[in-house]
């Protein structure tokens, strides 16, 4: 086994340089992946919450089974499974996996959003004469999502570093391409430090947006 770290030259500054262009073309299927499995497990999601706030057994029992279950399971399981299992083309294989292990989470936060929002709101939905769908719309669901975005950031930045995975079925997002370079140059410790980097840089990225949006969202509660 090669000790890296006792060789002076274990990063090769210029490869990493060359690389980037070359893996960030990877970059665009990296953020559709996230963009697309992110939007369909926010609805999932929030109709499994509605299910999981159901007092109807045959809407919320199934919910928690569902919800209970996929986040006990890796998404690389998932991946394999509809991948391998099921046959699927390997990018309706990736959204699929990607959105229905998000999905579990993103209703796990909205459920407990729902819980944090006062009882009175409810209340006096229903005595101005809406029904529970309506109050969940037009009451309810706004100030949940305000009080779900840090956690749901949380989750978007998960599901962007867990794209990567998807270079395990031959999609060709960031960590494909980088495996591709790093295998053509027989120079892995290089390629996966700047891989590593180019992620935390996204990530960071993410993160500012989110800082952003928590603020524009405080200022419009306050007005």
């Amino acid at each position: 086994m090669i000790d890296y770290f006792s060789i002076p030259n274990f990063f090769n500054a210029p490869l990493a340089f060359s690389a980037v262009p070359k893996i960030l073309l990877g970059f665009p299927m990296s953020l559709f992946l996230t963009a697309i499995s992110f939007f369909l497990a926010t609805v999932i999601g929030f109709f499994l919450t509605v299910a999981q706030l159901s007092s109807r057994k045959w809407l919320k029992l199934p919910a928690r089974i569902y919800i209970s279950f996929i986040r006990g399971v890796p998404m690389l399981v998932v991946l394999f499974i509809i991948y391998f299992g099921f046959g699927a083309e390997a990018l309706p294989a990736a959204i699929i996996s990607f959105t229905i292990i998000c999905s579990a989470f993103v209703s796990e936060v909205f459920r407990s959003s729902f819980a944090a929002v006062d009882k009175g709101q409810w209340e006096g939905g229903y005595s101005v004469g809406m029904n529970y769908r309506q109050v969940v719309r037009h009451i309810v669901f706004p100030q949940a999502f305000r009080i779900s975005i840090s956690a749901l950031g949380s989750i978007l930045l998960d599901l962007f570093k867990g794209t990567s995975l998807a270079a395990m079925i031959t999609v060709s997002e960031m960590f494909m391409q980088a495996k591709i370079i790093a295998g053509a140059n027989q120079d892995y410790m290089t390629i996966y430090i700047t891989i590593a980097i180019l992620y935390w840089f996204f990530c960071w990225l993410m993160t500012i947006g989110q800082t952003k949006l928590e603020t524009a969202l405080s200022l419009v509660k306050a007005e």
